[in-house]
Protein backbone atom coordinates (compact mmCIF):
# COMPACT_ATOMS: atom_id res chain seq x y z
CA UNK A 1 0.00 0.00 0.00
CA UNK A 2 1.04 3.53 -0.64
CA UNK A 3 0.80 6.19 2.17
CA UNK A 4 -0.13 9.31 1.90
CA UNK A 5 0.60 10.76 5.79
CA UNK A 6 2.20 13.99 7.42
CA UNK A 7 0.67 13.28 11.06
CA UNK A 8 -1.42 11.37 13.00
CA UNK A 9 -1.93 13.79 15.94
CA UNK A 10 -5.69 14.42 16.80
CA UNK A 11 -6.49 18.06 16.41
CA UNK A 12 -9.41 20.00 17.51
CA UNK A 13 -10.75 21.73 14.11
CA UNK A 14 -13.58 24.34 15.07
CA UNK A 15 -13.79 25.33 11.00
CA UNK A 16 -13.77 24.65 7.46
CA UNK A 17 -10.21 26.77 7.02
CA UNK A 18 -8.91 24.69 10.01
CA UNK A 19 -9.76 21.59 7.70
CA UNK A 20 -7.70 22.86 5.18
CA UNK A 21 -5.06 24.04 7.47
CA UNK A 22 -4.56 20.45 9.13
CA UNK A 23 -5.43 18.49 5.79
CA UNK A 24 -1.95 16.60 6.22
CA UNK A 25 -3.24 14.91 9.46
CA UNK A 26 -5.36 12.89 6.75
CA UNK A 27 -3.95 9.41 6.52
CA UNK A 28 -4.77 8.48 2.37
CA UNK A 29 -3.83 5.33 1.29
CA UNK A 30 -4.25 3.84 -2.62
CA UNK A 31 -4.14 0.01 -3.12
CA UNK A 32 -2.15 -0.70 -5.38
CA UNK A 33 -0.04 2.06 -5.25
CA UNK A 34 1.64 1.81 -8.32
CA UNK A 35 -1.80 1.85 -10.29
CA UNK A 36 -2.59 -1.61 -12.51
CA UNK A 37 -4.81 -1.42 -15.92
CA UNK A 38 -6.71 -4.20 -16.47
CA UNK A 39 -8.73 -5.28 -19.31
CA UNK A 40 -8.65 -1.32 -19.81
CA UNK A 41 -9.68 -0.32 -16.50
CA UNK A 42 -7.84 1.21 -13.83
CA UNK A 43 -9.78 0.08 -10.41
CA UNK A 44 -7.77 1.10 -7.13
CA UNK A 45 -8.99 1.35 -3.74
CA UNK A 46 -8.60 4.43 -1.94
CA UNK A 47 -8.64 4.36 1.66
CA UNK A 48 -9.49 7.72 3.88
CA UNK A 49 -8.60 7.82 7.71
CA UNK A 50 -10.12 10.95 9.34
CA UNK A 51 -8.65 11.84 12.82
CA UNK A 52 -10.57 12.78 15.81
CA UNK A 53 -11.88 15.98 16.19
CA UNK A 54 -10.89 16.90 11.87
CA UNK A 55 -14.19 16.69 10.63
CA UNK A 56 -16.44 19.60 11.33
CA UNK A 57 -19.71 18.39 12.20
CA UNK A 58 -21.41 20.63 9.61
CA UNK A 59 -18.98 21.20 6.86
CA UNK A 60 -19.07 18.58 3.71
CA UNK A 61 -16.07 17.91 1.56
CA UNK A 62 -15.73 17.24 -1.80
CA UNK A 63 -12.36 15.14 -3.17
CA UNK A 64 -11.81 14.40 -6.82
CA UNK A 65 -9.21 11.61 -7.82
CA UNK A 66 -7.98 12.73 -10.92
CA UNK A 67 -5.46 10.79 -13.02
CA UNK A 68 -2.77 13.63 -14.34
CA UNK A 69 -0.48 12.26 -17.39
CA UNK A 70 1.59 14.57 -19.93
CA UNK A 71 -0.77 17.59 -20.81
CA UNK A 72 -3.60 15.41 -20.57
CA UNK A 73 -5.94 13.60 -17.37
CA UNK A 74 -9.05 12.00 -16.29
CA UNK A 75 -11.05 13.13 -13.61
CA UNK A 76 -13.56 10.95 -11.79
CA UNK A 77 -16.93 12.61 -10.09
CA UNK A 78 -16.53 14.16 -6.72
CA UNK A 79 -16.69 11.37 -4.14
CA UNK A 80 -18.58 13.56 -1.19
CA UNK A 81 -18.19 13.70 2.93
CA UNK A 82 -20.17 14.98 5.57
CA UNK A 83 -19.93 16.10 9.17
CA UNK A 84 -22.09 14.45 11.48
CA UNK A 85 -24.55 17.26 11.53
CA UNK A 86 -25.25 17.59 7.80
CA UNK A 87 -28.58 16.06 6.69
CA UNK A 88 -27.72 15.14 3.42
CA UNK A 89 -26.47 11.64 2.10
CA UNK A 90 -23.06 11.69 1.47
CA UNK A 91 -20.17 9.57 3.53
CA UNK A 92 -20.91 10.79 7.21
CA UNK A 93 -17.59 11.50 8.78
CA UNK A 94 -18.18 11.24 12.92
CA UNK A 95 -16.36 13.73 15.28
CA UNK A 96 -14.53 11.05 16.86
CA UNK A 97 -12.53 10.33 13.33
CA UNK A 98 -12.88 6.96 10.93
CA UNK A 99 -11.78 5.39 8.05
CA UNK A 100 -13.62 5.24 4.99
CA UNK A 101 -12.93 3.26 1.84
CA UNK A 102 -13.97 3.67 -1.78
CA UNK A 103 -13.07 1.85 -4.88
CA UNK A 104 -12.27 4.69 -8.02
CA UNK A 105 -12.40 3.85 -11.56
CA UNK A 106 -10.92 5.56 -14.88
CA UNK A 107 -10.84 4.30 -18.41
CA UNK A 108 -7.55 3.46 -19.63
CA UNK A 109 -6.10 6.13 -22.26
CA UNK A 110 -2.97 6.30 -24.13
CA UNK A 111 0.08 8.07 -22.61
CA UNK A 112 -1.16 6.92 -19.02
CA UNK A 113 2.27 4.78 -18.35
CA UNK A 114 3.62 7.91 -17.09
CA UNK A 115 1.19 8.97 -14.52
CA UNK A 116 -0.23 10.55 -11.33
CA UNK A 117 -2.82 10.00 -9.05
CA UNK A 118 -4.16 13.06 -7.55
CA UNK A 119 -6.85 13.58 -5.06
CA UNK A 120 -8.41 17.54 -5.14
CA UNK A 121 -10.61 18.50 -2.42
CA UNK A 122 -12.81 21.40 -1.48
CA UNK A 123 -13.88 21.84 2.16
CA UNK A 124 -17.84 24.02 2.41
CA UNK A 125 -18.94 25.47 5.73
CA UNK A 126 -22.43 27.27 5.53
CA UNK A 127 -21.58 29.16 1.81
CA UNK A 128 -17.74 29.58 2.02
CA UNK A 129 -15.64 27.41 0.10
CA UNK A 130 -11.89 26.16 0.73
CA UNK A 131 -9.37 24.31 -1.01
CA UNK A 132 -7.43 21.66 0.59
CA UNK A 133 -4.18 21.25 -0.86
CA UNK A 134 -3.79 18.99 -3.75
CA UNK A 135 -2.26 15.38 -2.77
CA UNK A 136 -0.75 12.94 -5.05
CA UNK A 137 -1.65 9.25 -3.92
CA UNK A 138 -0.20 6.86 -6.77
CA UNK A 139 2.84 7.11 -8.96
CA UNK A 140 2.62 5.35 -11.87
CA UNK A 141 0.40 2.79 -14.16
CA UNK A 142 0.95 -0.84 -15.11
CA UNK A 143 0.16 -1.88 -18.42
CA UNK A 144 2.33 -4.94 -18.74
CA UNK A 145 -1.11 -7.68 -19.86
CA UNK A 146 -1.30 -5.35 -22.88
CA UNK A 147 1.99 -7.27 -24.10
CA UNK A 148 -0.09 -9.66 -24.90
CA UNK A 149 -0.29 -10.95 -28.53
CA UNK A 150 -3.91 -10.48 -28.64
CA UNK A 151 -5.05 -11.18 -31.91
CA UNK A 152 -5.44 -14.97 -31.94
CA UNK A 153 -4.78 -17.70 -33.73
CA UNK A 154 -6.50 -19.08 -36.82
CA UNK A 155 -3.86 -21.32 -38.46
CA UNK A 156 -5.04 -22.05 -42.85
CA UNK A 157 -6.01 -25.55 -43.70
CA UNK A 158 -3.08 -27.99 -45.09
CA UNK A 159 -2.46 -26.66 -48.54
CA UNK A 160 -1.10 -30.71 -49.04
CA UNK A 161 1.42 -29.64 -51.56
CA UNK A 162 4.88 -31.89 -50.86
CA UNK A 163 8.32 -31.26 -52.69
CA UNK A 164 8.24 -35.27 -53.41
CA UNK A 165 5.55 -36.97 -54.71
CA UNK A 166 4.67 -40.71 -54.42
CA UNK A 167 3.56 -41.86 -58.33
CA UNK A 168 3.23 -45.38 -59.96
CA UNK A 169 2.98 -46.18 -63.09
CA UNK A 170 1.47 -49.92 -63.89
CA UNK A 171 0.00 -52.76 -66.46
CA UNK A 172 -1.14 -55.83 -65.63
CA UNK A 173 -1.37 -59.53 -67.43
CA UNK A 174 -4.56 -61.17 -66.71
CA UNK A 175 -5.28 -64.77 -66.27
CA UNK A 176 -7.83 -67.19 -67.13
CA UNK A 177 -9.78 -68.93 -64.15
CA UNK A 178 -7.89 -71.23 -62.01
CA UNK A 179 -4.92 -70.63 -64.50
CA UNK A 180 -1.42 -69.62 -63.92
CA UNK A 181 -0.35 -69.72 -67.80
CA UNK A 182 0.40 -66.07 -69.16
CA UNK A 183 -0.88 -66.18 -72.66
CA UNK A 184 1.13 -64.38 -74.99
CA UNK A 185 -0.98 -61.96 -76.14
CA UNK A 186 -0.85 -60.32 -72.91
CA UNK A 187 2.73 -59.64 -73.01
CA UNK A 188 1.98 -57.60 -76.15
CA UNK A 189 -1.41 -56.30 -75.28
CA UNK A 190 -1.95 -52.44 -74.54
CA UNK A 191 -1.53 -52.66 -70.65
CA UNK A 192 1.87 -54.18 -70.91
CA UNK A 193 2.50 -51.73 -73.89
CA UNK A 194 1.61 -48.60 -71.97
CA UNK A 195 3.94 -49.66 -68.90
CA UNK A 196 6.79 -49.96 -71.29
CA UNK A 197 6.23 -46.26 -72.43
CA UNK A 198 5.52 -45.07 -69.07
CA UNK A 199 8.90 -46.17 -68.12
CA UNK A 200 10.67 -44.60 -71.20
CA UNK A 201 8.54 -41.40 -69.93
CA UNK A 202 10.46 -41.50 -66.24
CA UNK A 203 13.79 -42.42 -67.84
CA UNK A 204 13.29 -38.83 -69.88
CA UNK A 205 11.56 -36.68 -66.94
CA UNK A 206 14.11 -34.89 -65.59
CA UNK A 207 11.43 -34.55 -62.26
CA UNK A 208 10.92 -38.09 -62.13
CA UNK A 209 13.16 -41.43 -60.79
CA UNK A 210 12.16 -44.61 -60.43
CA UNK A 211 12.92 -46.04 -56.87
CA UNK A 212 11.66 -49.65 -57.44
CA UNK A 213 10.23 -51.94 -59.77
CA UNK A 214 7.02 -54.77 -58.66
CA UNK A 215 5.72 -58.03 -59.81
CA UNK A 216 2.40 -58.12 -57.27
CA UNK A 217 0.01 -61.29 -58.37
CA UNK A 218 -3.72 -62.35 -56.88
CA UNK A 219 -6.22 -64.49 -57.09
CA UNK A 220 -10.07 -63.77 -57.26
CA UNK A 221 -11.88 -64.41 -53.81
CA UNK A 222 -14.31 -66.99 -55.33
CA UNK A 223 -12.17 -70.13 -54.87
CA UNK A 224 -10.20 -72.33 -51.78
CA UNK A 225 -8.79 -69.56 -49.68
CA UNK A 226 -5.46 -72.94 -49.77
CA UNK A 227 -6.41 -73.27 -53.31
CA UNK A 228 -6.37 -69.69 -54.27
CA UNK A 229 -3.18 -69.12 -52.04
CA UNK A 230 -1.05 -71.61 -54.31
CA UNK A 231 -2.43 -70.22 -57.54
CA UNK A 232 -1.61 -66.77 -56.43
CA UNK A 233 2.27 -68.38 -55.51
CA UNK A 234 2.16 -69.72 -59.29
CA UNK A 235 1.16 -66.72 -61.15
CA UNK A 236 4.23 -64.76 -59.50
CA UNK A 237 6.45 -66.78 -60.43
CA UNK A 238 4.78 -67.17 -64.35
CA UNK A 239 4.23 -63.13 -64.32
CA UNK A 240 8.27 -62.98 -62.86
CA UNK A 241 9.24 -64.50 -65.67
CA UNK A 242 6.83 -62.67 -67.97
CA UNK A 243 8.54 -59.40 -66.88
CA UNK A 244 11.86 -61.15 -67.93
CA UNK A 245 11.04 -61.68 -71.40
CA UNK A 246 9.23 -58.09 -71.80
CA UNK A 247 11.97 -56.07 -70.23
CA UNK A 248 14.68 -58.05 -72.05
CA UNK A 249 15.84 -54.86 -73.69
CA UNK A 250 14.64 -52.30 -71.17
CA UNK A 251 17.04 -50.45 -68.97
CA UNK A 252 15.44 -51.14 -65.32
CA UNK A 253 16.11 -53.20 -62.40
CA UNK A 254 14.04 -56.58 -61.73
CA UNK A 255 11.60 -56.25 -59.06
CA UNK A 256 10.21 -57.77 -56.18
CA UNK A 257 7.86 -60.25 -56.05
CA UNK A 258 4.76 -60.90 -54.00
CA UNK A 259 1.99 -62.98 -54.51
CA UNK A 260 -1.44 -61.41 -52.06
CA UNK A 261 -3.41 -64.36 -52.64
CA UNK A 262 -7.35 -63.78 -52.18
CA UNK A 263 -8.04 -60.13 -53.47
CA UNK A 264 -10.69 -59.10 -50.88
CA UNK A 265 -9.92 -55.67 -51.11
CA UNK A 266 -9.66 -55.38 -55.00
CA UNK A 267 -13.22 -57.60 -55.13
CA UNK A 268 -14.85 -54.62 -52.97
CA UNK A 269 -13.17 -51.52 -54.61
CA UNK A 270 -14.39 -53.72 -58.12
CA UNK A 271 -17.72 -53.69 -56.68
CA UNK A 272 -18.12 -50.09 -55.40
CA UNK A 273 -16.86 -48.60 -58.52
CA UNK A 274 -19.69 -50.69 -60.53
CA UNK A 275 -23.03 -49.98 -61.82
CA UNK A 276 -24.19 -53.25 -60.01
CA UNK A 277 -27.68 -52.13 -58.57
CA UNK A 278 -27.27 -53.44 -54.90
CA UNK A 279 -24.05 -52.93 -54.86
CA UNK A 280 -23.88 -51.21 -51.71
CA UNK A 281 -26.40 -54.81 -50.06
CA UNK A 282 -23.67 -57.06 -51.42
CA UNK A 283 -20.25 -55.31 -50.02
CA UNK A 284 -22.76 -55.30 -46.57
CA UNK A 285 -23.72 -58.65 -46.18
CA UNK A 286 -20.47 -60.10 -47.12
CA UNK A 287 -18.04 -57.79 -44.86
CA UNK A 288 -20.20 -59.66 -42.31
CA UNK A 289 -18.10 -62.46 -42.69
CA UNK A 290 -14.50 -62.50 -41.31
CA UNK A 291 -13.98 -66.00 -42.07
CA UNK A 292 -12.89 -66.22 -45.71
CA UNK A 293 -14.49 -69.48 -46.50
CA UNK A 294 -17.97 -68.53 -45.47
CA UNK A 295 -17.34 -65.20 -47.54
CA UNK A 296 -16.32 -67.08 -50.28
CA UNK A 297 -19.22 -69.54 -50.39
CA UNK A 298 -21.17 -66.19 -50.36
CA UNK A 299 -19.65 -64.28 -53.47
CA UNK A 300 -20.00 -67.70 -55.56
CA UNK A 301 -24.31 -67.20 -54.18
CA UNK A 302 -24.47 -63.96 -55.31
CA UNK A 303 -22.98 -64.16 -58.75
CA UNK A 304 -25.11 -66.54 -59.65
CA UNK A 305 -27.84 -64.07 -58.77
CA UNK A 306 -25.49 -60.82 -59.67
CA UNK A 307 -24.12 -61.91 -62.93
CA UNK A 308 -21.97 -59.34 -63.43
CA UNK A 309 -19.95 -60.26 -60.20
CA UNK A 310 -18.97 -63.22 -62.50
CA UNK A 311 -18.78 -61.77 -65.86
CA UNK A 312 -16.62 -58.20 -64.79
CA UNK A 313 -15.70 -58.07 -61.45
CA UNK A 314 -13.96 -61.32 -60.87
CA UNK A 315 -12.23 -62.10 -63.79
CA UNK A 316 -10.52 -58.83 -63.22
CA UNK A 317 -9.18 -59.92 -60.28
CA UNK A 318 -6.82 -63.16 -61.91
CA UNK A 319 -4.44 -60.88 -62.31
CA UNK A 320 -0.45 -60.36 -61.72
CA UNK A 321 0.45 -56.01 -61.85
CA UNK A 322 3.92 -54.64 -62.96
CA UNK A 323 4.33 -52.03 -61.19
CA UNK A 324 7.05 -49.34 -61.20
CA UNK A 325 7.04 -46.75 -58.28
CA UNK A 326 8.53 -42.89 -59.02
CA UNK A 327 9.57 -39.90 -57.06
CA UNK A 328 8.07 -37.07 -58.79
CA UNK A 329 9.99 -33.77 -57.72
CA UNK A 330 7.47 -30.91 -57.38
CA UNK A 331 7.97 -27.26 -58.59
CA UNK A 332 10.05 -25.19 -56.64
CA UNK A 333 8.75 -22.06 -54.72
CA UNK A 334 10.80 -20.11 -57.11
CA UNK A 335 9.22 -22.19 -60.17
CA UNK A 336 5.73 -22.10 -58.43
CA UNK A 337 5.99 -17.90 -58.46
CA UNK A 338 6.61 -17.81 -62.01
CA UNK A 339 4.01 -19.79 -63.08
CA UNK A 340 1.68 -17.73 -60.95
CA UNK A 341 1.98 -14.98 -63.67
CA UNK A 342 2.72 -17.33 -66.39
CA UNK A 343 0.39 -20.31 -66.04
CA UNK A 344 -1.21 -21.24 -63.17
CA UNK A 345 -4.23 -22.78 -65.28
CA UNK A 346 -1.95 -25.96 -65.13
CA UNK A 347 -1.01 -25.97 -60.92
CA UNK A 348 -3.56 -28.32 -59.29
CA UNK A 349 -5.58 -27.51 -56.01
CA UNK A 350 -2.48 -28.37 -53.54
CA UNK A 351 -0.16 -25.78 -55.80
CA UNK A 352 -3.14 -23.14 -55.91
CA UNK A 353 -3.44 -23.06 -52.30
CA UNK A 354 0.93 -23.62 -51.70
CA UNK A 355 1.01 -20.96 -53.97
CA UNK A 356 -0.98 -18.18 -52.11
CA UNK A 357 1.17 -18.89 -48.95
CA UNK A 358 4.16 -18.12 -51.27
CA UNK A 359 2.88 -14.25 -52.44
CA UNK A 360 2.50 -11.42 -50.35
CA UNK A 361 0.50 -9.23 -52.47
CA UNK A 362 -3.44 -9.50 -51.21
CA UNK A 363 -4.69 -9.42 -54.36
CA UNK A 364 -2.57 -12.59 -55.94
CA UNK A 365 -3.51 -14.39 -52.66
CA UNK A 366 -7.08 -13.49 -53.39
CA UNK A 367 -6.95 -14.49 -56.69
CA UNK A 368 -5.10 -17.38 -56.28
CA UNK A 369 -7.63 -18.81 -54.15
CA UNK A 370 -10.54 -18.01 -56.17
CA UNK A 371 -9.01 -19.31 -58.92
CA UNK A 372 -9.14 -22.86 -56.25
CA UNK A 373 -12.53 -22.54 -56.02
CA UNK A 374 -13.57 -22.18 -58.81
CA UNK A 375 -11.50 -24.90 -60.81
CA UNK A 376 -11.52 -27.51 -57.72
CA UNK A 377 -14.17 -26.79 -55.63
CA UNK A 378 -11.90 -26.07 -53.14
CA UNK A 379 -13.15 -25.44 -49.57
CA UNK A 380 -9.91 -25.55 -48.37
CA UNK A 381 -9.51 -22.09 -50.30
CA UNK A 382 -12.82 -20.75 -48.97
CA UNK A 383 -11.67 -21.24 -45.66
CA UNK A 384 -7.81 -20.16 -46.30
CA UNK A 385 -9.37 -16.77 -48.64
CA UNK A 386 -11.75 -15.86 -45.39
CA UNK A 387 -8.61 -16.08 -42.98
CA UNK A 388 -6.07 -14.49 -45.21
CA UNK A 389 -8.58 -11.70 -45.32
CA UNK A 390 -8.94 -11.78 -41.46
CA UNK A 391 -5.53 -11.08 -41.05
CA UNK A 392 -5.20 -8.55 -43.68
CA UNK A 393 -7.46 -6.69 -41.42
CA UNK A 394 -10.57 -7.04 -43.59
CA UNK A 395 -13.22 -7.99 -41.00
CA UNK A 396 -16.20 -7.66 -42.92
CA UNK A 397 -14.84 -9.06 -45.68
CA UNK A 398 -13.53 -12.17 -43.72
CA UNK A 399 -17.11 -12.41 -42.41
CA UNK A 400 -18.64 -12.69 -45.36
CA UNK A 401 -16.05 -14.90 -46.76
CA UNK A 402 -16.31 -17.40 -43.44
CA UNK A 403 -20.61 -17.81 -44.73
CA UNK A 404 -19.18 -19.41 -47.79
CA UNK A 405 -17.23 -22.18 -45.94
CA UNK A 406 -18.71 -25.76 -46.46
CA UNK A 407 -17.23 -27.70 -43.81
CA UNK A 408 -17.82 -26.40 -40.48
CA UNK A 409 -15.10 -27.95 -38.42
CA UNK A 410 -13.26 -26.91 -35.65
CA UNK A 411 -10.89 -25.17 -37.37
CA UNK A 412 -14.11 -22.87 -38.60
CA UNK A 413 -15.34 -22.78 -34.95
CA UNK A 414 -12.00 -21.41 -34.24
CA UNK A 415 -11.72 -18.94 -36.31
CA UNK A 416 -15.02 -17.10 -36.32
CA UNK A 417 -13.94 -17.10 -32.49
CA UNK A 418 -10.66 -15.02 -33.81
CA UNK A 419 -13.00 -13.19 -35.67
CA UNK A 420 -14.55 -12.30 -33.09
CA UNK A 421 -12.40 -11.62 -30.55
CA UNK A 422 -10.51 -8.91 -33.23
CA UNK A 423 -14.06 -7.36 -33.25
CA UNK A 424 -14.40 -7.01 -29.40
CA UNK A 425 -17.09 -9.33 -29.27
CA UNK A 426 -15.50 -11.17 -26.34
CA UNK A 427 -18.73 -13.28 -25.43
CA UNK A 428 -19.07 -14.40 -29.27
CA UNK A 429 -15.61 -15.20 -29.40
CA UNK A 430 -15.43 -17.33 -26.06
CA UNK A 431 -18.15 -19.25 -26.96
CA UNK A 432 -16.76 -20.09 -30.70
CA UNK A 433 -13.56 -21.31 -29.04
CA UNK A 434 -15.70 -23.63 -26.82
CA UNK A 435 -17.19 -24.89 -29.02
CA UNK A 436 -13.76 -25.87 -31.28
CA UNK A 437 -12.20 -27.06 -28.52
CA UNK A 438 -8.89 -27.71 -30.51
CA UNK A 439 -5.38 -26.73 -28.74
CA UNK A 440 -5.74 -23.56 -30.86
CA UNK A 441 -8.57 -22.40 -29.44
CA UNK A 442 -7.61 -23.44 -26.20
CA UNK A 443 -5.15 -20.82 -26.38
CA UNK A 444 -6.88 -18.75 -28.03
CA UNK A 445 -9.10 -18.58 -24.88
CA UNK A 446 -5.88 -18.16 -22.74
CA UNK A 447 -5.60 -14.86 -24.55
CA UNK A 448 -8.81 -13.68 -24.05
CA UNK A 449 -8.28 -14.31 -20.66
CA UNK A 450 -5.61 -11.95 -20.49
CA UNK A 451 -7.42 -9.31 -22.23
CA UNK A 452 -10.23 -9.82 -19.85
CA UNK A 453 -8.16 -9.61 -16.39
CA UNK A 454 -8.76 -13.33 -15.64
CA UNK A 455 -4.95 -13.99 -15.26
CA UNK A 456 -5.41 -17.44 -13.08
CA UNK A 457 -7.03 -18.95 -16.17
CA UNK A 458 -4.80 -17.47 -18.92
CA UNK A 459 -2.07 -19.61 -17.34
CA UNK A 460 -4.12 -22.81 -17.46
CA UNK A 461 -5.18 -22.16 -20.81
CA UNK A 462 -1.86 -21.31 -21.92
CA UNK A 463 -0.02 -23.66 -19.92
CA UNK A 464 0.22 -26.16 -23.74
CA UNK A 465 0.09 -23.60 -26.34
CA UNK A 466 2.34 -24.31 -28.92
CA UNK A 467 4.95 -21.89 -30.61
CA UNK A 468 7.39 -19.67 -29.09
CA UNK A 469 4.90 -19.12 -25.99
CA UNK A 470 5.02 -15.18 -24.88
CA UNK A 471 1.72 -15.33 -24.24
CA UNK A 472 2.15 -18.03 -22.25
CA UNK A 473 5.21 -16.41 -20.37
CA UNK A 474 2.48 -13.40 -19.95
CA UNK A 475 0.26 -15.32 -18.29
CA UNK A 476 2.41 -16.66 -15.79
CA UNK A 477 4.09 -13.09 -15.19
CA UNK A 478 0.38 -11.64 -14.41
CA UNK A 479 -0.31 -14.33 -12.41
CA UNK A 480 2.62 -14.22 -9.99
CA UNK A 481 4.47 -17.25 -10.98
CA UNK A 482 7.66 -15.98 -12.28
CA UNK A 483 9.61 -18.99 -11.77
CA UNK A 484 7.63 -20.93 -14.11
CA UNK A 485 7.57 -17.64 -16.92
CA UNK A 486 11.19 -18.39 -16.58
CA UNK A 487 11.11 -21.37 -17.77
CA UNK A 488 8.91 -21.11 -20.09
CA UNK A 489 10.58 -18.43 -21.84
CA UNK A 490 12.54 -20.00 -24.91
CA UNK A 491 12.77 -17.52 -27.43
CA UNK A 492 15.67 -14.39 -27.90
CA UNK A 493 13.95 -12.01 -29.96
CA UNK A 494 13.09 -8.61 -28.88
CA UNK A 495 9.16 -9.34 -27.48
CA UNK A 496 11.40 -12.35 -25.39
CA UNK A 497 13.79 -10.21 -23.71
CA UNK A 498 11.15 -7.55 -22.74
CA UNK A 499 9.34 -10.18 -20.69
CA UNK A 500 12.74 -11.61 -19.35
CA UNK A 501 13.15 -8.19 -17.82
CA UNK A 502 9.96 -8.12 -16.62
CA UNK A 503 10.46 -11.17 -14.63
CA UNK A 504 14.30 -10.13 -13.28
CA UNK A 505 12.78 -6.88 -12.40
CA UNK A 506 10.11 -7.99 -10.32
CA UNK A 507 12.53 -10.64 -9.06
CA UNK A 508 15.05 -7.90 -7.85
CA UNK A 509 17.78 -9.34 -9.99
CA UNK A 510 19.30 -5.84 -11.74
CA UNK A 511 21.70 -7.17 -13.51
CA UNK A 512 19.64 -9.41 -15.38
CA UNK A 513 17.20 -6.59 -16.35
CA UNK A 514 19.51 -4.23 -17.41
CA UNK A 515 20.84 -6.99 -19.58
CA UNK A 516 17.98 -8.15 -20.82
CA UNK A 517 17.15 -4.19 -21.36
CA UNK A 518 20.41 -3.89 -23.41
CA UNK A 519 19.13 -6.57 -25.95
CA UNK A 520 16.40 -4.90 -26.57
CA UNK A 521 17.33 -1.89 -27.69
CA UNK A 522 19.84 -3.68 -30.20
CA UNK A 523 16.54 -5.52 -31.39
CA UNK A 524 13.29 -3.57 -30.88
CA UNK A 525 13.50 0.77 -30.72
CA UNK A 526 9.89 1.00 -30.27
CA UNK A 527 9.86 -1.61 -27.25
CA UNK A 528 13.08 -0.09 -25.50
CA UNK A 529 11.38 3.33 -26.35
CA UNK A 530 8.12 1.72 -24.06
CA UNK A 531 10.72 0.74 -21.63
CA UNK A 532 11.83 3.91 -20.65
CA UNK A 533 8.73 4.72 -19.72
CA UNK A 534 7.24 1.47 -18.40
CA UNK A 535 6.35 1.57 -14.38
CA UNK A 536 8.28 -1.56 -14.37
CA UNK A 537 11.53 -0.46 -14.88
CA UNK A 538 11.08 2.81 -12.62
CA UNK A 539 14.07 2.01 -11.06
CA UNK A 540 16.33 1.64 -13.75
CA UNK A 541 15.28 5.12 -15.76
CA UNK A 542 15.72 7.58 -12.80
Amino acid sequence: MALAVLGMAAVGCSSAKKMVELADNVVVTCNPAVLECVAGNIDPVLTVTYPANYFNPKATLAVTPVIVYGNSEQAMAPIMFQGEKVKDNYKAVPKAGGTISQKLHFTYEEGMEQCQLMLRATAKLKKKAYKLPTRKVADGLNTTYMLVDGGGKAPLKADGYKAILQQTAEGQIMYKINSADVQSKQLTGASIKNFKNALDEIKNNERKTLIGTEVVAYASPDGGEKLNGKLSDQRSKSADKAWDKVMKNVDVADPTVKSVGQDWEGFQELVQNSDIEDKDLILRVLSMYNDPAVRESEIKNMSSIYTELKSDVLPELRRARFIANVEFKNYTASELLEMIDNNSDILDEPALLHSATLVKDLDTKVKLYNQAIKKFDSDAARFNLATTLMNAGDLKAAEKAYAAVENRDSDYQNALGVLALRNGDFKTAAAQFKKAGTAVSKANQGVLDILTGNYEQAAENLEDAPGCCRNTVLAYILNGQLDKASAALKCKDAEANYLRAIIAARQGKADAVKAALAEVAKQDKALAERAAKDVEFAEYYK
